[in-house]
């Protein structure tokens, strides 16, 4: 059995790896906060070592964007020093490492999208502890695929979608952001490039790069909030008036970019993995949401 190490089983991309579809002879081995504590370097490296693994995909991470900017040290401790531990261990143990990371690595001053060789330039504390966690990987792991990704969501843990829907049945208008420009992507879809990108890593020692994953097109989250209502109407979700206002209008802790679409372009060379459109994942997102409902 090729069995690949996990971490963030309870998230929700770790929730999506465990409910991947894996071919014949492969599985995963999925460990969350209760087993791994990821600001325990030395916990880390035993856990590597403990066994021959196919590949690690780190997909564990301190996400709490606004909460960062007070808590950085908790926050380079998970989404770097961590990913450094990661990186030691798989390189001693031959061992390929994914490493998961963000579209907030970028200043979000390109309209179009960004590019793996664009210059980053993080604006906020979470998006610098996520490019931290990237050089360390980088520099650390011979045997590294860093995806970066976008908007996640599903119909697991805290994400907007769920964010909108409890909302939306509580008031009648809503305001969201809808001057910040990104593509949602599905949890679901992104755990299948892992998986796909893990398993070629395994069997090919000399890949290694940079890569984007998000679900195709893009909008703004007041875009993404309507999408999000209109689709629940098939399950007669709530359908409550979405008001854009600007960033200046929502004042927050972490200063957000204002475009950070991914260009897949290299993924596609590389894996020929092509995206679907990120309405299609939220479709299936508020069927799994909204049809266990009714």
């Amino acid at each position: 059995m090729n069995t690949i190490l996990v971490t963030g089983a309870n998230g929700q991309l770790g929730t999506e790896l465990r409910r991947h579809r894996w071919p014949g002879g492969w599985g995963v081995h999925a460990v969350d906060q209760d087993t791994l504590d990821l600001t325990d370097t030395a916990a880390i490296a035993a856990l590597v070592a403990s066994r021959r693994w196919a590949a690690v995909i780190n997909g564990a991470a301190y996400t709490a964007v606004d909460k960062a900017e007070s808590d950085a040290v908790t926050a380079w401790a998970v989404n770097a020093l961590a990913p450094a531990a990661f990186a030691q261990a798989c390189r001693e143990a031959d061992v390929p490492l994914v490493q998961v990371s963000t579209d907030y690595v970028f200043d979000g001053t390109k309209p179009g999208g960004w590019e793996v060789h664009d210059a980053v330039g993080p604006l906020n504390v979470y998006g610098a502890s996520k490019l931290g966690g990237e050089l360390a990987v980088r520099t650390g792991a011979p045997r590294h695929a860093i995806v970066r990704t976008s908007w996640v969501v599903s119909a697991h843990g805290h994400n907007f979608i769920k964010t909108m829907l409890r909302l939306g049945a509580e008031r009648e208008r809503l305001t969201v952001v809808d001057d910040q420009h990104g593509a949602p992507t599905g949890a679901a879809d992104l755990a299948a490039a892992l998986a796909t990108i893990a398993m070629r890593m395994a069997a090919d020692a000399s890949l290694a790069g940079t890569w984007h994953f998000t679900n195709a097109g893009e909008t703004t989250w007041a875009g993404f909030a309507r999408a999000i209502f209109a689709a629940g109407q098939r399950h007669g979700g709530p359908s409550p008036e979405v008001a854009g206002i600007t960033t200046a209008d929502y004042p927050v802790p972490a200063t957000r970019p204002a475009h950070s679409r991914l260009s897949h372009a290299t993924l596609t060379r590389d894996f020929g993995i092509v995206p679907r459109d990120w309405r299609a994942a939220l479709d299936d997102i508020i069927d799994e949401l909204l049809g266990k409902q009714a």
